[in-house]
């Protein structure tokens, strides 16, 4: 559901409106990476994931059949902990489950099962047995893989991918350039070039379309751990990566 303006209790003295930005954002609820569709303060620069604005009290997960996760502020306990999903740090809001002491982002544990366009199909796992395009193991993470069982992409590794690429736009950002600046495509969107391995020595033609496919499934999985999986954001990803 979604609202125009909203009050939220991680920011009581301002209304939050809804936005879309195609420039990237660290959200302040979850403190990850987000883009798309989300909740701002203008004031005071303050932003929310769609999902950590309006959060579920309590999420279920096919993977994790016997959990119920609740959605807490920050994360419980003394110790870190990190996300099942994504194996990354939590340092914000988070699905906790209390029972098993599993922690999921909020975008995690909201990642669709499936994404399809109509030309890519993509299914997430929570484990599989064939290596990830990007750091070339297997295992480690949440992954996507596509219907052809060729292309896979750990949930882990796009985080990676947007985090090392994303830092210059943060220092470009802290030096006073605006968010809504008009600025070329490429210079908000990470260049991924020479970031995916290589799937098979074959023919130039062939390596092109196993590329171009590699490329828009990448761009779908970026998406949707961003937060937003029907945003376009990510639509000149595959044309930067090779």
């Amino acid at each position: 559901m979604k609202y125009n303006e909203i009050f939220h209790f991680s920011h009581p003295h301002h209304r939050l409106r809804f936005e879309y930005t195609e420039f990237p954002f660290k959200c302040d609820g979850c403190k990850e990476v987000g883009i798309g569709k989300h909740y701002k303060c203008t004031t005071c620069d303050f932003d929310l994931h769609m999902h950590c604005a309006i959060p579920s009290p309590t999420v279920t997960h096919p993977f994790y059949t016997k959990c119920s996760f609740q959605f807490l502020s920050r994360p419980p306990g003394n110790v870190p902990r990190y996300c099942n999903a994504c194996e990354k740090d939590v340092t914000g809001f988070v699905y906790h489950c209390k029972a098993c002491g599993f922690d999921l982002h909020p975008c995690c544990a909201k990642l669709p099962m499936v994404l399809d366009d109509g030309e890519v199909k993509l299914l997430l796992y929570r484990k599989v047995s064939s290596s990830c395009h990007r750091c070339g193991r297997k295992g480690r993470s949440w992954s996507y893989q596509s219907t052809c069982k060729k292309y896979n992409l750990h949930v882990a590794c796009v985080r990676e991918m947007l985090v090392e690429s994303w830092s210059d736009i943060y220092n470009d950002r802290g030096k006073g350039i605006s968010g809504n600046s008009r600025r070329p495509l490429e210079t908000r969107i990470p260049s991924l070039k020479n970031t995916l391995q290589t799937p098979h020595k074959k023919s130039r033609c062939k390596v092109k379309k196993c590329c171009d496919v590699a490329g828009l499934a990448l761009q779908f999985v970026i998406s949707a751990v961003l937060g937003d999986p029907t945003t376009l954001i990510a639509g000149v990803i595959g044309t930067l990566m090779f």
